[in-house]
């Protein structure tokens, strides 16, 4: 097995191990209904960087923005482009790729609903 078919191998599979950058592009995948070299070109990458960033640990906690600056730098990419890939995903991917997310049901099967805003009533309507 050469480097490359090994790469390709590892980066799919990295789609289905939780906290790995490569589910995070799964999902952004989907969310966006975008190929890889689309992700790609949106981080101002190739696709074997996209590949190899895919084997990396997501980001995640009080060192969120550190870690994201150190996988730029590793990988010539520009930070926002990352952290905007990450936390549109965090936001908008969480619960759709769960069944119950269609239903309005969070996964502990609890109804999500979004808050309204209430005017006062002496407030005139715009």
């Amino acid at each position: 097995m050469s480097t490359l078919d090994w790469l390709t191998y590892a980066a799919k599979r990295s789609t289905t191990e939780h906290g790995l950058l490569g589910q995070v592009f799964a999902t952004y995948q989907s969310i966006e209904d975008c190929t890889p070299n689309a992700l790609a070109d949106e981080l101002g990458c190739d696709e074997q960087t996209l590949k190899k960033l895919s084997l990396c640990r997501k980001p995640s906690g009080d060192a969120f923005a550190e870690q994201v600056k150190l996988l730029c730098s590793r990988f010539g990419l520009e930070p926002y482009a990352l952290a905007n890939v990450l936390r549109q995903v965090e936001i908008m991917g969480e619960d759709s790729s769960d069944k119950n997310a269609e239903a309005g049901l969070h996964r502990t099967g609890t109804l999500q609903l979004a808050a309204l805003d209430r005017r006062k009533k002496d407030e005139p309507a715009s």
